[in-house]
């Protein structure tokens, strides 16, 4: 008989204890953000449309593939690698990268596997469409205006909320210092040449020079 209402009582327990959330928020008092007047909360780790440093990318495929949903799409001419020196990605032209945000799913897994950390998740939650044609966001236009990440259709209009004007200017002043490397990002850059080795004057090597003492006494 204990363990009938032992079992009642851990049933019951279990039962307000997953919905301890839920009960919470149901009797709170209901706040509507009037978007787009005000920004919306987002957390720290929010995964948002993502913003891209086309001039550290070597299109090597790695998001591409680790994509679950196929929505990465990668064009190059020749292969691109890093140069050490300026820590700029060189070679081929990177000719196409798009992401089709009508079937992203947001799940950050294209960003662990970049060598170069060159994608990241952003901070853009807001990205609609009149077609589904107009979801695929195309990077490499972006980074002909200067852009590392898209912004939202009604961003685009003149009157915008000053936390609009804001993150708006945020998004152009980071790829401000980058365009030039961006726009060389999309045309064929090849590496620098190396500078060739100075010889050294006969005097430092230690090897006694054209007409010394040593060549003079093997003469006498």
């Amino acid at each position: 008989m204990g363990d009938y209402f032992r079992d009642i009582y851990l049933a019951v327990r279990t039962i307000l204890t997953g919905m301890r959330i839920t009960l919470r928020y149901c009797f709170a008092r209901t706040i509507t953000v009037q978007y787009p007047d005000v920004a919306p909360t987002l957390q720290p780790r929010f995964r948002g449309i993502h913003w891209f440093e086309i001039e550290k990318c070597i299109a090597c495929d790695l998001c591409a593939k680790a994509c679950p949903v196929d929505c990465i799409y990668i064009e190059k001419t020749a292969p691109r690698k890093i140069d050490k020196e300026t820590g700029v990605a060189m070679g081929g032209a990177l000719v196409r990268y798009a992401i089709d945000y009508s079937k992203c799913m947001f799940c950050a897994l294209c960003v662990e596997p970049c060598p170069t950390d060159c994608i990241h998740m952003g901070n853009v939650h807001d990205l609609s469409g009149y077609d589904r044609r107009s979801m695929i966001v195309e990077f490499t236009e972006l980074a002909r205006q200067g852009l590392q990440t898209p912004q939202p259709i009604w961003m685009l209009k003149g009157r915008l909320p000053p936390w609009a004007r804001e993150m708006k200017q945020d998004w152009v002043e980071r790829g401000r210092p980058r365009r030039e490397q961006m726009a060389l990002a999309l045309t064929e850059q090849k590496p620098a040449p190396k500078r060739p080795a100075t010889a050294e004057p006969s005097g430092e090597t230690g090897r006694p020079a054209a007409g010394g003492p040593e060549a003079a006494g093997a003469g006498a």
